[in-house]
Order: C-alpha cells, then sequence, then structure tokens
C-alpha cells in the first residue's frame, strides 16, 4: 500500500486538530515528579536512575513505564533540574508515563566499568552480568518498589541507547511488554566503527566519547579534553596530514582502550563475535518496534539485521519494522521541510512517524491489551524514489523478484559480458568520499549517503556502468548482492560499490536547496565497502593471488527506491574512498592497521564482464 505525501499532510492537518497543543518547557516540571536513585544490581553495582513520576498517578489511575538506558548521560542532574521534554516524542509525553533514565555500568554516575558492546552471557549464573541482566534488575526493581505502576514496562532508545534497547529484549523479563530499538548496533563488525572489517576513518573524533574511563562519579562529559578541535575549514586537510591510520592512533589514542581494541584485532576473531548480538536473539515473545533511516551513515545495518533476526527466530513475537528517509535519527525531531542533505522528500514526515506510528505503538502495549495486535504495518518503509511510504505484509516483499545487472563496458545490462573493465588504484592518491571538504570536520559522517556522486565519474580510478534512460518506473525493494569477478596486481584490495539514481537534465525538484544544480544530479542511493582479504572468511584473511580472476561477493544494505522514468541506474567502483574509509595498503598483511607508507602499493585492478549486481525489483 502506498500513502502520498500529499495525503500524509492532510493526515496531519486532520489528526493535529485533536491532539493537545505542544507542551511548554515547564510541561515536565508541572506534570512530574523527579527522583534520583542508585538501583542495585545482582553483582552489587549501582546503576544511577532518574525518574520522572507523573503527579496524578494514583491507585486509581496507575500508568506504566517507558525507560532508556543510556551511555551519553540523562543530564540535568539533581531532583530539581528538570528536562524540558522527556519521552521518544511529545505525544508521549503528553500522554504520561513513568519515564525511567539510566546511565549504564561504567557511564557518568553510574558505578562499574564501561565496556562497548558488552559481550552477552548466554549461561548466566547468578554472579554473571551483562546489559539484558541490569535491564531485567532495573525493571524488577521498578515494578516492586514504585508505587501504583500498572505492571507493564516498555523501552526505547536511539543509537547506542538502541542497543541497550535491542539488547535489553533479552532480560525476558515478565513485565517488559514493548521494545523499541532504534538505529541500533547489532555487530561492530558492520556498524559505526567498521564495514565488513575496514575501519571507518570518519569516526576518527569520536574515539574519546567510547574509550576513555572515568575514575570517579561523574556529571559530565570527563573525557572532553581529550577531543580533537577543528583547525581548518577544510577538513580533508586535518586527515591528509595525519598519515596513515597507525600514525594517526600513535599521535592521538595511543591510551584510548577501544581504538586500541580496534587496531589489535582487523580480523571476526573472539573479541568481535562475543560483541555480535544477532546469534542470541532467539525466542522473543513480546511486542517489538525497529526503527532506521534509509540514510543513516551510522547504523543502517542494525534495524534491517534485527528486524530479519527476529523474524527467523521468534514466530511468537510481534515483530515491525520502519525505515524512513532519515539520517541517524532523524526521526526524532521534526524539521518541517524534510531534506536529506539536498534532496527534498516531504513535508512533517518525522511527525507523521510520532503521532501515527511510535505513539500507537507504546499506547497500545503498555496502556491496552497487550496480547492483541496493534494494527500497525509489518513493515512501513519509505520509497526514497517515489518519496512515499509503503506498506508491506512481509520484508523483504514476497512480489520482489532478483535481477542480475551485468557489468561491462560502461553499462548495466541484463546478460554477462566476456571481457573486463579495468582501473589504476594508488593509494596515495584515493578517491574522495564526497567533494564538501567542510563534512570532513564532523563528529561523525552524514550527508554522504545521498550525496551527488558527479565528482567521482570520470575519474581513471573509478569504473562507471550506467543504463540507457528508463522507458518506465522500477522499483528496487530488499537485499542488493555485489557479485564482483575481480583480478588485482596486488595482494589485497578494497571494493567501494555505489548504487546511484541519475536524473534527467532538465530535472526540476518541488523543493530545492539554494545553488544545487539538479539535472544529471547523481543521488547515491546505496553504498559499500569490501575488503577482498575477507571474501571467503570474516575470521581468517586471505591474501589475492596476483592476476587471478576472484569472486568477491557482499551485501550492500537494503533499499526501497523507485527510479523513475526518465531516470537512469547508475554503479561505481573504486578500491579507495577516502576520507570516509581508512585506505588499504593493498598489499596483504597479517594487520593492516599499522601499515606504513612504505606498504602502500599501487595497483591495476581487473573487473570482468560477468560481475552483477543483484537486486529485487517489485513485480
Amino acid at each position: 500500500m502506498k500513502i502520498p505525501i500529499s495525503i500524509v499532510c492532510i493526515l496531519f492537518f486532520i489528526i493535529g486538530k485533536s491532539q493537545n497543543t505542544p507542551p511548554t518547557d515547564s510541561f515536565v516540571k508541572d506534570n512530574f515528579i523527579k527522583k534520583e536513585m542508585y538501583i542495585p544490581m545482582r553483582d552489587g553495582t549501582k546503576l544511577f536512575t532518574a525518574i520522572y513520576i507523573p503527579k496524578d498517578i494514583s491507585n486509581k489511575n496507575k500508568y506504566p513505564f517507558l525507560m532508556q538506558r543510556t551511555c551519553y548521560s540523562i543530564a540535568p542532574y539533581g531532583e530539581n533540574e528538570y528536562k524540558t521534554k522527556i519521552g521518544p516524542n511529545q505525544y508521549l509525553m503528553n500522554d504520561k508515563y513513568i519515564f525511567v533514565f539510566q546511565d549504564v555500568r561504567g557511564r557518568y554516575m553510574s558505578e562499574g566499568t564501561f565496556t562497548n558492546m558488552t559481550p552477552q552471557v548466554d549461561h548466566k549464573t547468578k554472579k554473571d552480568v551483562d546489559e539484558s541482566t541490569d535491564t531485567y534488575d532495573t525493571i524488577d526493581w521498578l515494578i516492586k518498589n514504585i508505587k501504583d505502576n500498572n505492571g507493564k514496562v516498555g523501552q526505547y532508545g536511539t543509537s547506542y541507547p538502541g542497543f541497550y534497547t535491542a539488547v535489553g529484549i533479552l532480560a525476558e523479563h515478565p513485565a517488559l511488554v514493548a521494545s523499541s530499538p532504534q538505529a541500533p548496533i547489532s555487530d561492530f563488525w558492520n556498524d559505526d566503527f567498521l564495514h565488513n572489517g575496514r575501519f571507518m576513518l570518519g569516526y576518527f573524533k569520536t574515539f574519546p566519547v567510547f574509550g576513555v574511563q572515568k575514575t570517579k562519579a561523574e556529571n559530565k562529559a570527563w573525557y572532553s579534553d581529550s577531543m580533537i578541535k577543528p583547525t581548518s575549514e577544510d577538513g580533508l586537510k586535518f586527515y591528509r596530514d595525519m598519515g596513515t591510520l597507525k600514525d594517526g592512533y600513535e599521535k592521538y589514542y595511543k591510551d584510548n582502550f577501544f581504538m586500541t581494541e580496534i587496531m589489535n584485532h582487523p580480523n571476526y576473531d573472539e573479541f568481535w563475535q562475543k560483541r555480535g548480538l544477532l546469534p542470541h536473539l532467539k525466542n522473543v515473545n513480546h511486542a517489538v518496534m525497529t526503527v532506521g533511516g534509509w540514510f543513516d551513515a551510522e547504523d543502517l545495518s542494525g534495524p534491517l539485521n534485527i528486524y530479519k533476526t527476529i523474524e527467523k527466530t521468534s514466530p511468537k513475537a510481534k515483530n515491525t519494522i520502519v525505515m524512513g528517509p532519515f539520517s541517524h535519527g532523524g526521526w526524532g525531531r521534526e524539521e518541517g521541510k524534510h531534506f536529506h542533505n539536498q534532496i527534498y522528500f516531504g513535508d512533517s514526515i518525522a511527525t507523521y512517524y510520532q503521532k501515527n506510528i511510535e505513539t500507537k505503538f507504546f499506547n497500545h502495549y503498555l496502556k491496552g491489551n497487550t496480547k492483541q495486535d496493534a494494527g500497525l504495518p509489518e513493515a512501513l518503509m519509505y520509497d526514497t524514489g517515489a518519496k512515499q511510504w509503503r506498506e508491506f505484509t512481509t520484508y523483504p516483499p514476497k512480489e520482489g523478484q532478483k535481477v542480475n545487472f551485468y557489468l561491462a563496458n560502461g553499462t548495466l545490462k541484463k546478460s554477462a559480458g566476456q571481457g573486463s573493465s579495468e582501473y589504476y588504484s594508488d593509494p596515495n592518491n584515493p578517491v574522495l568520499s564526497s567533494d564538501n571538504l567542510k563534512d570532513f570536520n564532523g563528529f561523525t559522517p552524514r550527508n554522504y549517503m545521498s550525496e551527488d556522486q558527479r565528482f567521482a565519474e570520470g575519474r581513471p580510478d573509478v569504473l562507471t556502468f550506467t543504463t540507457d534512460v528508463l522507458t518506465d518506473d522500477m522499483t528496487f525493494a530488499g537485499e542488493i548482492m555485489a557479485k564482483l569477478n575481480i583480478a588485482s596486481t596486488s595482494t589485497d584490495a578494497d571494493f567501494a560499490v555505489k548504487l546511484i539514481d541519475v536524473y534527467p537534465e532538465d530535472f526540476k525538484p518541488v523543493e530545492k536547496k539554494e545553488g544545487v544544480i539538479y539535472g544529471n544530479y547523481h543521488q547515491m542511493v546505496r553504498s559499500e565497502i569490501m575488503p577482498a582479504k575477507f571474501r571467503n572468511s570474516r575470521e581468517k584473511a586471505e591474501a589475492l593471488v596476483p592476476n587471478q580472476k576472484t569472486d568477491v561477493n557482499f551485501r550492500l544494505q537494503d533499499v526501497v527506491h523507485t527510479f523513475k522514468k526518465g531516470h537512469k541506474i547508475q554503479i561505481q567502483i573504486s578500491s579507495t574512498w577516502f576520507p570516509l574509509f581508512a585506505i588499504n595498503a593493498q598489499k596483504f598483511m597479517d594487520n593492516p592497521n599499522f601499515a606504513t607508507k612504505e606498504d602502500y602499493t599501487k595497483a591495476f585492478i581487473k573487473v570482468f564482464d560477468d560481475s552483477a549486481i543483484e537486486v529485487e525489483v517489485l513485480k
């Protein structure tokens, strides 16, 4: 089912008339009592928790809990210091819950030691702890100690709090009836810091947040002195001056425990495997609504993989997925006319999600009949090409048909060729990931996910394959596989693949940003990078045999995107993507994270004409 933007806007107007007016800055203080306390865990560690209790709570007017656990601070601290907004959105705040916020182990005011993606302990003793036991112990304390609750708990969170929500599903407390992990991490090997094991250099400036332990209770960011300050509007200059990943590590982060862990674990070894959440998501028996953004540069794979895993392993779960045209966490803030970078997607899209999806989900399962279905679609996916919501009864959609587009002689076609295309890859002269130099000063990358890719087309180290002008709309909905057959003169190489929507030369957008040339715009729709060394195994890297034809197959993340009549579909391939990703020296090494400039190896790389991009096309 398709929901056009115009109808969505009308719905906003009609529904908006029946909603309460937006709350004032004093709403929380006027309507809630704030309590702060340390909640004890089973091993004796105490976690600092703020609880906002509705003032009108009573034995005849009971409320459920809505909880967020976070590593990012639950400020402001102090029982007389109130947040101005609480909960996932203002509508749920107006409806009132017992809102709970907790600093996880080792963060801010909580006791304990912080661990990134705490390994999950499957076979627990009474002393074993992980994030799911901390969730259980917190819920159990709340149910027993906060008067006049209705016995139901929901949890939510975005980004790292999304991970704490997802792993909290495994608490299996009987009071936990609804969970909404939003932009959650599912496996660090493919979220945030690594993509198929390739280090995401665009995250380099975030490491003080995650890799500096505190030594006492803190109500402010103790790591702020370690943050790298911009020195130039030209953010690319920082990365060029930094040198190799090894150089950057030794200059800035030698004492950063998380960066050290990444540097010392280049393969998908036990360290990373223990931090993978997906193998543990089994027998889920309550309602889960996973939320993500198609342009989330940080955690796109997490929502998709968590939803699909629960769908396979937990038939009793009420399992829903929502994917909108958002960057990281963008559904949590209304922007009016919604753009991602330079591309317009419609009006009040976050409001539509908050009012009609998120609020309905929590109100139904926490205040309604938990045993009944909430009436939400199985999969609510925004078509980023047609610019409208679509509902699917299964995801990926059953009506999708696998189609191969072969890469030959600069074209995308339905049949394989017999030749090859070749490019020259020099790690000392990498392909840039953007032509917006200011963006490289950012804390994390954002805009590149839909950025115009014309700047890369035509470079001798970028292969480009394009269809003829489409005579009909074509919708990709579901998974994408890059099935490359390559040969290189070197013993290692990365392969960065971009799926691009090429606009007509006379394209006129409904809404535009000043100074942008939209005619012939090359909008990136999806992309991914793959080190060839992991083509057969993530656990054991394997060198390329120079000049030998070799399969390198890997998944790009999913899409729901209609390539409109008059547009073209394009694929770009390169072996560097800087400074978004650290440069591959193109020389096989046991630990490429410590490559030096002397290890950088130039290479001629062939992509054979029987290579293909496999997509799912809606019939």
